[in-house]
């Protein structure tokens, strides 16, 4: 297995407030993983966190669009929420009202998900007592102290949705990448 650390920088962001962003890109190859012609992707790390009162959805879409990413995917999320808008789990294509409108101090147990448009993320929050509740991500996930996301790309893929008539919901299609999304064997100059 093979690690290569690539570059390591602190940048500040216009326009983000309070927040910082450190990326640190690294490659990962594995025998059978590394990409070459064998369905297998590079890693690229990228960790950035959110301040008081920005919109985690929105700004997690803003960094994959101003970056570029074409497979994007959360690994991991810490901080908390004073607000979110959750579609619960008994929703159907049909059916979608099955929404759930939060305005409490909330942990965030988890996120996870695909952040290619549109996104796919599902999250677990936690309230003062302890007790979880999660969903879909429909937005208005607003940060109360702080949200610190480390997230993956796998630049040898390229992350789509269609629409699929057996869910009714548009549904991750993973592709190989072109040029422009990385070379086989996720290294790149």
């Amino acid at each position: 297995m093979t690690f290569t650390a690539r570059r390591v920088r602190l940048v500040h962001l216009p326009g983000w407030g309070t927040s910082s962003l450190v990326e640190r890109d690294r490659v990962f190859t594995a025998a059978g993983g590394g990409g070459g012609g064998d369905g297998g992707s590079g890693l690229r790390v990228h960790a950035v966190r959110f301040g008081p009162g920005q919109e985690l959805l929105g700004g997690l879409q803003a960094f994959v669009e101003e970056r570029g990413l074409r497979a994007p995917f959360v690994l991991t999320c810490v901080g908390s929420v004073t607000k979110a808008t959750l579609r619960l789990a008994n929703a159907s294509a049909e059916n979608t009202n099955e929404v759930l409108q939060l305005n409490e101090r909330l942990e965030i147990v988890s996120l996870v998900g695909t952040l290619n448009a549109p996104a796919h993320l599902h999250v677990c929050l936690a309230d003062g007592a302890g007790r979880t509740l999660g969903g879909h991500v429909l937005g208005g996930l607003e940060v109360f102290t702080t949200a610190e996301v480390v997230l993956g790309e796998a630049p040898g893929l390229l992350f789509d949705r269609q629409m699929d008539p057996a869910t009714g919901f548009p549904e991750l299609v993973v592709r190989p990448a072109g040029p422009a999304g990385g070379c086989p064997g996720g290294v790149q100059g």
